[in-house]
């Protein structure tokens, strides 16, 4: 048993998941204008934090549940990445987009799933 890996397998994907949620919410800030009304504003700011709020719904089951946070979190990458695919982004931005946004989220992903695999070892 070594406690310095079942930590940073324990923790790390957990605060890698927190990280990209605030990530994503960072991009909602695009909503704030002078010529928006707070109902506007509002209304903005939940459409565009739905996929981040949604994932941290997630990341709070995952809290105990890790496979579920693997699952979903490598389901959520690969799936924006078929979402850009699909618009006919040209290659080159595909793949930079890839890494930014699903990159993240795959990795955050086999974290979990490694955290899961190590915690049915120890048992």
């Amino acid at each position: 048993m070594n406690t310095k890996l079942d930590k940073f397998l324990l923790w790390t994907p957990r605060i890698l998941g927190i990280l990209f949620i605030l990530f994503l919410m960072m991009f909602s800030l695009d909503v704030f204008d002078s010529k928006s009304s707070a109902w506007q504003i509002a209304a903005g700011l939940l459409i565009h934090n739905l996929p981040a709020l949604i994932l941290l719904a997630v990341l709070i089951i995952s809290w105990h549940r890790p496979l579920v946070g693997g699952l979903i979190f490598i389901l959520a990458g690969l799936a924006y990445i078929l979402s850009i695919i699909q618009r006919g982004v040209p290659w080159p931005i595909v793949i930079s987009w890839s890494l930014i946004i699903a990159g993240p989220a795959l990795l955050t992903g086999v974290l979990f799933l490694l955290s899961w695999r190590q915690k049915r070892l120890l048992k």
